[in-house]
């Protein structure tokens, strides 16, 4: 028997083991899916209200059980509590409007008329022979679509029960996951870093990005979403538009959107107050929105979580845009995180290369082109070659 048999035999049994371990990490991954979303904001949560748990555990004298406890008992009264009374308010104002926007459909063609009969006459020509003075069709698709919404809400209600208890279900196994993170977070988080198949420094680079990415997200993007928002509400409430609590909701969402955000909710709702009549409070809804409400990023943002956070604003909306379409509202926060972990496993590498190079630079400069070390005074003399401070001429030795 050779005495190469025993190491192939030995390979063998750790790549078995490893394909065994991919194997059953993917069934995990598999299994565990249809809660992912509750899993992942959870982990979240975890993170965020870290020093909150480390306050209770000095609360209970060390006593992990009961700190997790007064941790999630917190999080439940102060946030979650308050998140569902808004989120039930939310959706009957959203039942509401689409009731009455059913019985008394926005006249669309009339608002056209009147602000195209205030145009100058060359402008309506203009619109007249390139067809932008008709928006019958408008209208026409308008009430479609507000007549299809009441089919499509008839439909839906015979899913409500299953819908709401698969929301109960996930929100009871969020809150469970969320106790056993916020007690043993931290040593799972070193059991991963200690296991991972990668160098450990760069594991703990890696998971010092994503810790910030986290904090960057939710605690910078979800405080200023939640403060314009709320501004944007009171905004639009004072200027007499109908589900501004709706909207100001719907700001909050559009906030973590950077670039466009709020933009994308007052300013249509002041110009809809403009042609509609109410000419003051659409301009100030546009002038508050403007001046106001996308001032809030620039002076919170820097406040939470400093003025660069690592991923620029243009890979931020691409990716939270993706993250939405592909994971839903979980990907607002889904997304940025990737982006994060890109830039900094790419910034690793580069610093690897960079070091590579550097090594393989000193190693050239060792040996000459002959394929021979050079003498300590060829070394010293391609030194001074290289520090342009050094004026003396060097002598290269002559082999």
């Amino acid at each position: 028997m050779s005495e190469a048999e025993p190491n192939d035999t030995t390979t063998l049994e750790h790549w078995s083991f490893l394909l065994v371990l991919a194997a059953v990490s993917i069934l995990l991954v598999w299994v565990t899916w249809p809660f992912v979303g509750p899993l992942m904001w959870a982990t979240l949560a975890a993170i965020m209200f870290q020093p909150l748990y480390k306050w209770s555990v000095k609360r209970t004298r060390g006593r992990r059980n009961w700190a997790a406890a007064l941790s999630l008992a917190i999080i439940f009264v102060a946030v979650l509590l308050p998140a569902l009374w808004i989120g039930s308010m939310v959706a009957n104002e959203a039942i509401k409007l689409v009731n009455t926007l059913q019985a008394n459909p926005p006249n669309i063609g009339a608002w056209v008329d009147e602000t195209y009969a205030m145009l100058p006459a060359d402008v309506q020509r203009f619109a007249a022979e390139n067809g932008f003075s008709d928006f019958s069709a408008i209208q026409e698709r308008l009430q479609g679509i507000l007549g299809e919404s009441a089919g499509l809400i008839a439909q839906q209600a015979l899913s409500i029960g299953s819908g709401a208890l698969g929301f109960v279900l996930s929100f009871t196994i969020g809150l469970y996951v969320l106790f056993f993170l916020l007690r043993d977070g931290s040593r799972i988080g070193e059991t991963i870093l200690h296991s991972s198949p990668i160098e450990r420094e760069i594991a703990d680079r890696l998971s010092d990005r994503f810790l910030g990415v986290v904090r960057a997200v939710i605690k910078g993007s979800g405080v200023v979403g939640i403060v314009q928002g709320t501004l944007g509400g009171i905004m639009l409430a004072l200027a007499g538009v109908p589900s501004a609590l709706l909207l100001g909701v719907v700001m909050a969402i559009l906030a973590l959107i950077p670039a466009v955000g709020t933009a994308l909710v007052w300013a249509p709702a002041g110009i809809w107050l403009i042609l509609a009549g109410d000419v003051w409070q659409g301009v100030f809804v546009l002038g508050a929105g403007f001046i106001i409400i996308s001032s809030v990023d620039n002076v919170l943002r820097p406040v939470l979580v400093g003025r660069d956070t690592g991923i620029p604003d243009w890979i931020i909306l691409v990716t939270t845009l993706g993250g939405i379409s592909l994971a839903g509202f979980s990907g607002i926060v889904l997304g940025p995180l990737v982006a994060g972990l890109f830039l900094a496993s790419w910034s690793i590498f580069q610093e690897q290369r960079a070091e590579d190079e550097e090594a393989a630079a000193r190693y050239r400069m060792k040996v000459g082109p002959d394929g021979k070390a050079r003498s300590d005074e060829e070394l010293e003399a391609i030194e001074r070659l290289s520090d342009p401070s050094d004026e003396r001429e060097p002598q290269l030795a002559k082999g």
